[in-house]
């Protein structure tokens, strides 16, 4: 039979690319999706005939155990998470409870489902567990570059709240002999990236410059350091974790490292631009509590899952420029034409 996957925050970029992995591997995928949410209108609208989904809710241990005793999942990959940092600080209560308490919720769904308590022995359980950790969670950087040894120091709601899932994950896996692995991932982008997140605020406004259909892009610190990756390389690594012999953690990442200022260039010459002339500084887009340098030192990923990335990072930002191109010339046209009153 298929093994079963039951992956939560299906419908986010994370979410999309591994339902589209999984399918391909054979497996039997269903997404765990929230009161009134609609798959049909998500980055998996295509996907929807080959998928199952069940009704959860990350804040509703109840639902939460009735999903994972309803589909019996061979693997439990929990990508759902307010995942724009900068969101922390306005709602840093939901924020915590969401990314931090909705990791132990989900947790405990399993344990319950499995029948885990301290007395079994460990590795008994039978479903896999794959916790979205962060390389935020290192903030204030003790090192570079990062690896799974690291200490965290956290800089923002978002980081902290993802660190307790990271720990809380880990506690399971020695307390009740849980298969549980958390995968510290840095920064993955695509062309499937929310608007919000630089790289798309990036492309998406190099595409309507090019078009005429705006002048500016406003950014913050152009001077912040990340490690960026393909977020469809970045999923085969969350397969890869739960099917090895052992459960442990790994870090993901490419092991370079770009500024802001290097991602806006790169997607401005893509269009033969000059990013001088179009990008301004704006102090109220600066975090609070900044995060200066983050690089990933993913040689246990590379050595033990035999994982390694595929895109480049020039050609992930020329990849999400071309397709923000296409999506803005479609909508300027139909644009004009709803003005000409010709549609």
């Amino acid at each position: 039979m298929a093994k079963r996957a039951l992956i939560t925050g299906i419908t986010g970029q994370d979410g999309s690319y591994l339902a589209e992995h999984l399918l391909a591997e054979g497996y039997q995928v269903w997404g765990l999706v929230r009161g009134q949410a609609n798959p049909r209108k998500s980055r998996i609208s295509r996907l929807v005939s080959e998928l199952h989904f069940v009704e959860g809710d990350l804040m509703d241990q109840v639902s939460l155990v009735s999903a994972v005793d309803f589909v019996q999942p061979d693997e439990v990959y929990n990508l759902a998470a307010i995942s724009f940092v900068p969101m922390s600080w306005q709602q840093p209560e939901l924020t915590t409870e969401v990314n931090g308490m909705g990791v132990l919720r989900v947790l405990e769904a399993v344990r319950m489902v499995c029948g885990l308590d301290k007395s079994r022995p460990t590795g008994g359980g039978g479903i896999r567990f794959y916790q979205a950790s962060s390389s935020e969670m290192y903030g204030k950087v003790a090192e570079t570059p990062q690896n799974e040894q690291t200490i965290f120091h956290p800089r923002s709601p978002y980081g902290v709240a993802k660190t307790y899932g990271h720990f809380i994950t880990k506690n399971y896996r020695e307390s009740f002999g849980m298969f549980g692995v958390s995968g510290i991932l840095f920064n993955h982008e695509s062309p499937r990236r929310g608007a919000e997140f630089v790289t798309r605020k990036i492309t998406m406004a190099v595409a309507e410059i090019k078009l005429g259909m705006r002048e500016k892009l406003y950014l913050g610190n152009l001077d912040a350091v990340r490690d960026w990756g393909f977020a469809g390389d970045y999923v085969r690594a969350m397969h890869l974790m739960l099917q090895q012999d052992t459960a442990t953690d790994y870090v993901v990442g490419t092991g370079r490292m770009h500024s802001v200022r290097d991602a806006v260039q790169i997607a401005f010459d893509a269009v033969d631009l000059n990013w001088r002339d179009h990008v301004v500084v704006d102090p109220a887009l600066v975090r609070p509590a900044e995060v200066e340098t983050l690089c990933a030192d993913p040689e246990k990923a590379r050595a033990e899952l035999g994982w390694k990335q595929s895109v480049d990072f020039e050609e992930l930002m020329r990849m999400m420029v071309e397709a923000d191109l296409r999506k803005a010339s479609n909508e300027h046209k139909y644009s004009e034409l709803m003005l000409a009153g010709s549609w």
